[in-house]
């Protein structure tokens, strides 16, 4: 998004940074801050103006704080069933993992194969290792191949400079523009995934937490509102960044901290070279992580197996979610219509 639409890089990495830090204080437990994605794709696909982008956040988050505030998200958790928001689990898990090994490890030809092989065995090896977490050591060899093969230390000095983010104006022209645009696509999905499959998550990650949805859509409206006046992106909860996170070992709001801090000093003091320093990070160790985490939600969906008619619904919701224009939309209204009309067939099987 920065570089598609030209955006102040660091607004948008010092914000991103900042949610996180919130997030991570809010709530005690790994519940990372991710970009809105119908809102990114759409940015990056479109070109959309950056006065845009930041209207429709700010129509996003007055939306999304209306839901809130009147109980009608509450009315909608009761109403959704619960083999539905693993068929949305199940979506995103399955789209996760394609990304990853269709657009993520193959980026960097023969040397990125090696080099997610490598991450892949040293994460099969630790996973679930809290003494030697798997995420932190691959996520260094990514560091030393990037230094080997795409950067120098020149690059990274010369990246080097000290940006602070910008305060700017939301006009109502831009909100109702970004609402038409990017609100009605994003919020079906965020529904879905940014508050029922992250409050489902968090509820089997950490049942002793009693997360509401409530709660997750009042501190997403927060950010949603404040990201756009200080050139932050719209930005929301998620189901699979609480998973990737859980995942590879954390247990506390201390690994989102460490994630926030990263966005803060690259925001800070690297922001004019963005576009060097981002190859520190190379696309396929980014790739095996995402596959793990993709992996790690569909395997959620075991917990339907039990049911046949249940779990015939988490797998046809999460292939509507993936198959479908506003998959995850289509999805929730799908699956739910499925999982009613069902209930009227007698026996085991639809």
């Amino acid at each position: 998004m920065i570089l598609a639409a030209g955006l102040h890089s660091s607004s948008v990495l010092v914000m991103f940074g900042l949610m996180q830090y919130i997030t991570a204080l809010t709530y005690g437990m790994p519940m990372p801050v991710q970009p809105l994605k119908a809102v990114a794709v759409l940015v990056i696909t479109q070109k959309i103006a950056p006065e845009i982008l930041y209207g429709g956040g700010l129509a996003i988050g007055i939306v999304m704080l209306v839901l809130a505030a009147t109980g009608a998200i509450t009315w909608l958790a009761l109403v959704v069933p619960r083999p539905v928001v693993r068929g949305l689990q199940l979506g995103l898990g399955i789209q996760l993992s394609l990304l990853a090994l269709k657009d993520y490890v193959q980026a960097d030809g023969m040397s990125g194969y090696i080099l997610a092989a490598i991450s892949f065995v040293i994460i099969v090896a630790l996973l679930g290792n809290r003494r030697f977490p798997p995420a932190l050591i691959v996520i260094a060899l990514g560091i030393v191949y990037a230094f080997v093969f795409k950067l120098s230390p020149h690059d990274l000095a010369g990246a080097a400079g000290f940006t602070l983010p910008r305060v700017r104006p939301v006009s109502l022209d831009s909100m109702i523009a970004g609402f038409t645009l990017l609100a009605i696509p994003q919020i079906p999905l965020s529904l879905g995934n940014s508050v029922l499959a992250t409050r489902q998550a968090a509820e089997d990650l950490f049942p002793e937490r009693k997360i509401g949805v409530r709660k997750l859509s009042f501190t997403y409206a927060a950010m949603n509102i404040v990201n756009p006046f200080f050139g932050g992106v719209p930005t929301c909860h998620g189901s699979g960044g609480l998973v990737g996170h859980y995942t590879f070992g954390a247990r506390t709001g201390g690994s989102i901290i460490i994630y926030g801090s990263l966005f803060v000093i690259l925001g800070l003091f690297f922001a004019s070279g963005f576009q060097q320093v981002v190859q520190v990070f190379p696309l396929p160790v980014l790739g095996v992580l995402l596959f793990f985490e993709g992996v790690a939600l569909m395997l959620f969906a075991k917990t339907e197996a039990g049911n046949k008619r249940d779990f015939f619904i988490v797998v046809a919701t999460g292939v509507v979610a993936n198959g479908l224009p506003y998959g995850y939309a289509s999805a929730l209204v799908i699956g739910t219509l499925l999982f009613y009309s069902s209930r009227s067939i007698p026996g085991e099987t639809v």
